[in-house]
């Protein structure tokens, strides 16, 4: 194994096994031992890197949502007005509910966690909040965070699916939700 002078990335291997055991095994099977095979690292890594499992679980839990904000960023950022953002937010959930079961595993343990242990709730807040941002571009607060809620509910009902919904019901559900309760903001 390398040691800390010739592996800078130690500590990102380390966070993307922590994720990548969390997707496999759930949170409960993860251990610092795990972690660091995993990692292809010395235990003594583990310590050095971090305070201990809950700083290591924050920051790759961190990681984990600010890549999903990337993916809104990439469908939200773009549209030129309200009739595209109904259709990208449409792409976004299919893209999210036909995507990876690693990222859909991850979601759901993390919403657990943060259920269960307030701390991890800031997380998920400042998912919340950035991924209204672009949603806010286009729509009131209010329908934005009605249109958050239905994207999360719409991926996990696809991605568990025997008989996944298709495209059309999707759009129908945003927009009843886009034109029945809300005023449009302009870009």
């Amino acid at each position: 194994m390398a040691t800390g002078h010739t592996d800078p990335r130690r500590r990102e291997r380390i966070i993307a096994a922590t994720l990548d055991l969390i997707a496999e095994e759930g949170l409960a099977a993860v251990s610092h031992r795990k972690i660091a095979r995993r990692a292809g690292v010395p235990l003594g890594s583990m310590t050095y890197h971090f305070d201990g499992m809950d700083e290591l679980l924050r920051e790759a839990f961190g990681e984990f949502t600010g890549e999903a904000v990337a993916v809104f960023d990439a469908y939200l950022a773009a549209p030129a007005g309200r009739e595209e953002a109904v259709e990208a937010v449409a792409d976004l959930v299919h893209a999210l509910s036909e995507g990876s079961r690693r990222d859909l595993v991850l979601t759901q343990e993390l919403y657990a966690l943060a259920a269960r242990r307030p701390a991890y709730r800031e997380l998920t807040h400042e998912w919340m909040r950035r991924s209204r941002v672009h949603l806010e571009k286009y729509f009131d607060p209010d329908t934005a965070r009605q249109l958050d809620a239905l994207i999360e509910g719409l991926t996990l009902h696809r991605a568990l699916s025997r008989e996944p919904h298709d495209r059309a019901l999707t759009l129908e559900a945003i927009t009843r939700i886009t034109t029945v309760t809300g005023t449009p903001r302009e870009p």
